[in-house]
């Protein structure tokens, strides 16, 4: 089992990817709030070692891969979907390859 990283951390993810999500005004939608709220109502402390903070920082972590993962796709789909046909040589482009030319052409043409 992967071990999680400190609370704090994924907190700091999760405003970073609200922040990318929703601009400058984040800090007055209502997710910013609840995601707040959250984590200090799962505060640890010395007298409250339980399994339900446990599970809470768990669903907190899936939920910043969500959205991570969710950001890049959506980045990912516009950069290489939707522009039509394009041609052998930009296709070869997007992978890093070139096109073979013949030198001194095919030998039928003028």
């Amino acid at each position: 089992m992967a071990t999680l990283s400190s609370p704090l951390r994924v907190c700091r993810g999760i405003l970073k990817e609200l922040r990318a999500i929703q601009g400058a005004s984040y800090k007055q939608s209502l997710a910013y709030s609840y995601v707040i709220d959250q984590f200090r109502k799962n505060k640890l402390t010395g007298e409250r070692y339980c399994r339900a903070q446990q599970e809470a920082h768990h669903a907190s972590q899936t939920y910043l891969c969500l959205l991570a993962s969710t950001r890049n796709h959506l980045a990912l789909h516009s950069l290489y979907h939707g522009k039509g046909e394009r041609s052998p040589e930009e296709v070869a482009g997007l992978v890093g390859l070139r096109l073979p030319t013949q030198p001194g052409g095919k030998g039928w043409e003028k």
